[in-house]
């Protein structure tokens, strides 16, 4: 069990993420943010966060709330996975830190509030896009923009198996 532990451990509440992030910045680490969904975990999502903690020496990655997905009209059977799942699915992976959910429509609010070096987002978005990137590079940091793994996306995944 102690396994599950260490990966408990890694999920977050804002107050706790940001008390965390302090002690990791005091310490003189670089960190890294990024969000997503994560209703299905797919190869473009392994590649996004293995690429996201190449930046930094820590990656914090935020989770949309079920709330929040819902909100996002991805579709009336999202999200397929609970919130809680995915928190802890993300935190098993050795590349991840820290995961916190966050229950707001973008993570903008967090982002401000752990003001992370690098601030990555995977897909198509351009860096002016992405959420939170003008106050991450005028603090100093940078935006990076992963490329995506095409033929990889939940929502393609959804469709899939609602037709057989």
């Amino acid at each position: 069990m102690r396994n599950a532990s260490i990966i408990h451990q890694k999920v977050y509440g804002r107050d706790a993420l940001i008390r965390q992030v302090a002690v990791w910045k005091f310490l003189g680490k670089r960190i890294a943010f990024t969000n997503g969904v994560f209703d299905i975990v797919h190869h473009g999502h392994i590649y996004s966060l293995t690429q996201a903690a190449q930046e930094a020496d820590i990656l914090i990655v935020g989770i949309n709330s079920d709330a929040s997905v819902k909100r996002l009209n991805k579709g009336p059977e999202r999200p397929i996975n609970d919130q809680e799942s995915r928190a802890l699915l993300i935190a098993s992976m050795i590349m991840v830190d820290a995961v916190v959910v966050f229950d707001e429509d973008t993570p903008y609010d967090l982002i401000l509030s752990i003001m992370p070096d690098v601030l990555v987002k995977g897909g198509d978005y351009r860096v002016e896009q992405v959420v939170g990137h003008r106050e991450v590079i005028e603090n100093g940091g940078q935006v990076i923009i992963n490329p995506i793994v095409e033929g990889y996306s939940t929502t393609s995944i959804v469709r899939r198996i609602s037709q057989k």
